[in-house]
């Protein structure tokens, strides 16, 4: 056995201290910190927070309207939010609160007016604005003097200054700011359904009337919504809204679509007991093939923008009862607005005691019954 000397004790302990420098002291003294390894990130361990441990509950997803397998049903009137008797009238006879005003304004003579948007809105609607590019006022005076429906249709549909390729260039651009900024400022959202029916040639928006040429429709449309986004107005609801096909005379609407991205609603026209459709003809005869033409390029959520019925064959409430029956077929279908105004024909559903029943049977179905209110999301894609 070795002996335990000093000397040898000595070289010992200094061994000792010199293997503790090297793997306990030294790691430590290089900027207070280890190295890292190049091209490797530095590594640090810490205990995870009370969040990723317990998460947060998760918040309900924003409410939509119309909600889902539910459809919502409209009103028009003549009269507008200037007075809202016949929204009484309608409302007392179908025993239901719409959830849509749909009201017109030409950019002739009207200018914004927030009271009229607040009015509709605190009466638990929706505002839906016709927004109409020309002098109405030239229709007005032709049904005064009597004119046959073909001169009204042409005195209407000519007016230059109102051309879709003068919209585009910018001619409107301040009275169109005025609007944006009017209706951004409200604290709801609105509807605007944009020159409507332009398939047809009795509108100056038309494509085929007017002077006007292929595709201004679509430039005239992108440049509204995009003036109207640069205005910071995001509470907008953008609704296309082209008239239900009559004969293969009529347009194809795939040129006259602005594309998904400028479209919240795409909507269509029609109405049983008036020209081409003055012989009966059923829900599904006047708008299932236009609707499935508009599937051809888009898949937005479809909206019957303007309906009715006449009474001229005495088929009138038939007409509404199968509608009813039809409807929930449409599973694209979002919501239905009625027409209730007397102009050609009596399109309401106070025109008779039978016509209000059947209205009213209609739309006493569960998928009509709820409400709008203001911070409501619009269901913009089926799949919501």
């Amino acid at each position: 056995m070795a002996r335990l000397t000093v000397p040898r004790v000595t070289m010992a302990l200094v061994g000792v201290l010199l293997l503790t420098y090297a793997f306990a002291i030294a790691p430590r003294t290089t900027a207070g910190r280890p190295e890292r390894a190049a091209g490797k990130p530095e590594h640090t361990t810490t205990q995870p927070s009370a969040a990723a441990v317990e998460p947060s509950p998760s918040s309900r997803p924003p409410e939509v309207f119309p909600p889902a397998e539910k459809v919502f049903i409209g009103v028009a009137t003549k009269e507008g939010p200037y007075d809202f008797t016949p929204v009484a009238d309608f409302t007392a006879a179908a025993g239901h609160q719409p959830q849509v005003m749909l009201f017109s304004s030409g950019w002739a003579t009207d200018t914004f007016d927030r009271a009229l948007f607040d009015e509709i809105s605190g009466r638990g609607m929706l505002p839906m604005l016709a927004w109409e590019p020309w002098d109405y006022r030239l229709d007005e005076k032709a049904r005064e003097q009597g004119a046959a429906r073909r001169t009204i249709d042409r005195i209407r549909s000519h007016q230059p200054d109102y051309r879709l390729s003068h919209i585009a260039r910018g001619d409107f651009d301040d009275y169109l700011l005025s609007w944006a900024e009017g209706i951004g400022a409200l604290d709801h959202p609105v509807a605007i359904r944009f020159a409507h029916e332009m398939n047809g040639n009795w509108y100056p928006w038309c494509e085929t009337a007017n002077g006007n040429r292929p595709g201004d429709y679509v430039r005239a449309w992108r440049h509204v919504h995009d003036l109207f986004e640069a205005a910071g107005a995001s509470n907008v609801i953008w609704v296309w809204s082209p008239n239900a096909r009559w004969d293969g005379s009529t347009p194809k609407l795939a040129g006259l679509y602005p594309g998904d991205e400028y479209v919240d609603w795409v909507g269509l026209s029609g109405y049983y007991g008036m020209g081409a459709f003055s012989k009966y003809r059923s829900f599904d005869a006047i708008f299932k093939d236009t609707s499935r033409e508009i599937r051809t390029f888009s898949d937005k959520p479809l909206v019957i923008t303007e309906t009715g019925a006449s009474d001229t064959g005495g088929r009138k409430a038939e007409w509404i009862t199968e509608t009813f029956r039809l409807l929930p077929q449409h599973e694209d279908i979002i919501g239905l607005i009625w027409f209730e105004v007397t102009k050609e024909q009596d399109w309401r559903i106070v025109s008779s005691p039978a016509v209000a029943a059947a209205f009213a049977q209609g739309v006493a179905a569960p998928r009509y019954r709820f409400g709008w209110s203001p911070d409501l999301l619009p269901r913009t894609e089926l799949a919501d």
